[in-house]
């Protein structure tokens, strides 16, 4: 055992996230009120971890998620398979007017003193309308699953969507996998859904049944319920004010084993200052800092997440395993959308200490 964790060896998947699909529409630096063309990118907080550990580490990953049968949901199938990561569909019937839809982000990426504009459209969902019983879990844990992951936005879609990550993570836990749980508190989400009390009661029950907590210290606060720390952070990329909150969190949910976050200082829009910490069974860990020149903010977090994960699957040291995630989380906003470019080679050689000299 180690880390804490008992990760099975082997598995006819690596990885399996529970989570929404969406398609982000990217008119880049022009804000959508003038804009008049842009970029899909297909993505999803579950998702993009699947498709980072697939596309970039080299891993068998799948996706459990709603699908629905009309051209948006063909483009994004398209993009999932171009990913190499193996779906497992809910399907839904379009009925040409109402849905069910595929939820669409809307995404400016800003420019210098002007920060990224988010809105979203996740009326009618058809991820949302998903429920216990779609999946058959046994059949899809039959082979073999080493890890299992999903999220707190998916978990405030509806009342019956965090009854699927629960009913997911008992057939998980069941089949001998590690489970992690990106906390991800959207407060917007949470509102419409219910409140924040809502929020916790529910995110409570979720994390119960994880093992690796992904989550910084406003998530930890508001998604958990969990005190503030007694010290404030003296920067965005002082992790002492996170770290002192691991003990309330362990003492809340003692079957977390692994707690990770990344931190970001945001200078300007393309300037950020960016680490990370972990919590590995009570050893901390932190990667180095590094300034970032950022051409996509969206999908960073995840992108950590991709290589810390990859990293405990390897059998790499807590701190490379960090490290692992620092660095695929920082290239991965040198690229438009939400998914990796990058390959596992250049993650190692950042991890390492790399530069951006040219590769001849």
């Amino acid at each position: 055992m180690k880390y804490g964790l008992n990760i099975l060896p082997s598995g006819a998947l690596d990885f399996l996230a529970l989570g929404a699909l969406v398609h982000r529409l990217d008119p880049g630096i022009i804000p959508f009120r003038k804009a008049t063309e842009c970029q899909i990118h297909v993505s999803g907080g579950e998702f993009n971890v699947a498709a980072n550990l697939s596309d970039c580490f080299r891993l068998q990953t799948g996706i459990a998620t709603a699908m629905v049968e009309y051209p948006i949901g063909e483009l994004i199938a398209e993009r999932v398979r171009g990913m190499g990561v193996k779906p497992f569909y809910k399907r839904f019937k379009h009925d040409g007017v109402h849905g069910p839809n595929m939820a669409t982000v809307y995404s400016d990426r800003g420019h210098g003193v002007r920060g990224p504009v988010v809105f979203y459209n996740r009326c009618n969902e058809a991820a949302a309308q998903l429920k216990s019983g779609d999946f058959n879990w046994k059949e899809i844990f039959a082979g073999g699953v080493r890890w299992f992951h999903s999220g707190g936005i998916f978990a405030a879609l509806s009342s019956s969507t965090a009854e699927v990550i629960i009913e997911a993570m008992q057939a998980a836990k069941a089949a001998g996998a590690i489970i992690s749980f990106d906390l991800n508190y959207r407060a917007k989400l949470w509102e419409i859904s219910g409140d924040h009390g809502l929020a916790v009661a529910v995110l409570d029950r979720i994390v119960k049944n994880v093992d690796v907590l992904v989550g910084n210290e406003e998530d930890l606060q508001l998604g958990l319920s969990i005190p503030g720390p007694e010290v404030a952070a003296t920067s965005k990329l002082d992790a002492g004010a996170f770290l002192g909150m691991i003990d309330k969190v362990i003492k809340k949910h003692p079957g977390i084993k692994i707690v990770a976050t990344t931190l970001r200082h945001v200078h300007s829009t393309h300037r950020h200052s960016w680490g990370a910490v972990a919590w590995v069974n009570g050893k901390t860990c932190l990667a180095p800092s590094c300034e970032l020149e950022v051409l996509d903010r969206v999908g960073g977090g995840d992108g950590f997440a991709a290589g810390f994960i990859y990293g405990l699957l390897s059998g790499e040291s807590e701190e490379e395993a960090v490290n692992l995630g620092w660095a695929h989380g920082a290239l991965l906003t040198t690229f438009p959308g939400d998914t990796t470019m990058a390959t596992l080679e250049q993650v190692r050689a950042f991890a390492k200490g790399g530069c951006a000299r040219i590769q001849r």
